[in-house]
Order: C-alpha cells, then sequence, then structure tokens
C-alpha cells in the first residue's frame, strides 16, 4: 500500500472548520474513487495542525484517483472552502506500508474521544534497509503501522511530495520510545500526538 502522510498548517482558529468540511464532504467521495481515507487527527501539540493519512493500491492508482478526485464535481464544490482554511498544505511524506494502519468502523463506541495515536518518524542520510526493519521487528515497539519511504516519482505534481529524504514512520496507540542504535545513521526524529477526528478509521 502507498499512504501519504499530510500535514496542513492552518489559518489560526480554523482547524475545527477544516474537519467538519472533511469528514462531512472528503471521505465517501475519495473512496469511492477507490483511495483509502485512513486516518484524520488534530495534532495535540501544534493547535493549527491537521494530519491525515491517505492510502493507495499502488502508485498507478494514486495517480488515477487524485486526477479523478481533484478534477471532480466534490473538490469543484468544496476544495475552495477547504483551501481558505489552509496556510501550507505541502508538507507530505510519500511512504510505503510494511504494516497498514488498521481500519475500524468510523461510526465506533465512544473510544476516540480518549484515543492518542503517536506517530514516530525517524530521518536518515541513507535509506531505511533490511537489515534496519530486521532490527525493529525484534523491538517491542507496540506498533500499529509501519511505513518507510516510496522512492517512486510523484506523478501527480499538483500536489508536491518532500523528495530527498529517507524516513521510517511508525505509529502506536502507547506513546512508547525507542532508542535506535547509533549504526544506523537517524539524524532527526519527530514525535506527533494525535487525536483522531469523530470519523477517523484510525484511533
Amino acid at each position: 500500500m502507498i499512504v501519504e502522510l499530510r500535514r496542513y498548517t492552518l489559518r489560526p482558529g480554523r482547524r475545527d472548520e477544516l474537519i467538519e468540511l472533511f469528514d462531512r464532504e472528503f471521505i465517501a467521495s475519495q473512496e469511492a474513487l477507490g483511495m483509502a481515507v485512513l486516518g484524520q487527527f488534530r495534532d495535540l501539540d501544534r493547535p493549527d495542525m491537521f494530519v491525515w493519512f491517505r492510502g493507495f493500491p499502488d502508485m498507478a492508482a494514486r495517480s488515477r484517483g487524485l486526477r479523478e478526485f481533484y478534477g471532480g464535481p466534490v473538490w469543484k464544490q468544496h476544495g475552495p472552502a477547504a483551501n481558505a482554511t489552509m496556510l501550507d498544505s505541502d508538507d507530505v511524506l510519500l511512504l510505503r506500508a510494511t504494516v497498514p494502519p488498521p481500519v475500524s468502523p468510523r461510526d465506533g463506541d465512544g473510544r476516540r474521544e480518549a484515543a492518542v495515536v503517536t506517530a514516530t518518524i525517524w530521518y536518515a542520510d541513507r535509506p531505511f534497509d533490511d537489515t534496519f526493519a530486521q532490527w525493529f521487528a525484534g523491538q517491542d515497539s507496540g506498533a500499529v503501522a509501519v511505513l518507510s519511504t516510496e522512492y517512486a516519482e510523484n506523478d501527480f505534481p499538483a500536489l508536491p511530495v518532500r523528495e530527498g529524504e529517507h524516513a521510517f514512520v511508525w505509529l502506536t496507540r502507547d506513546g512508547r520510545e525507542i532508542d535506535v542504535p547509533a549504526r544506523f545513521a537517524v539524524t532527526r526524529t519527530e514525535r506527533l500526538r494525535l487525536t483522531p477526528t469523530t470519523r477517523s478509521a484510525l484511533y
């Protein structure tokens, strides 16, 4: 599975406005075109950041789905209102899932309100290889999803992605941390504490 990790910096105070619009208009309309809206979140430490994950079976499906959605009637009608809430929407990592994010029914049992998903992102000066993957698999990570950089060319340039980076991303529900041995040359770590919206399939 190809996955986009998308982080939007919003105009102050407008995050809930975007979330209401997104959850109402942009889930079913994208999934009808073969894309998966895997999860939508508020960043607990950044009050004007909206984070979401979108999945595709492969790069060809990504190109096709994005063309159809952004050229289609739903985006034409509601896209301007969504864009009006945003300062930046180009902070995007293009990833390949080793362990895809789990998907739950969108109409849940109330547990979303208390849930926190932690996304840890490690960056290195070279691609994360099988040796690293084997080391990570041996850790007590509690990971519910594992992803790393997809190096295929972004064939939908209207939506930029970050290039020239080597990222390894894992999601957990309990916020645990792992120290990476120096031999793997991790240069930077980001941790995102995320709380799901009411219609997030991941929580």
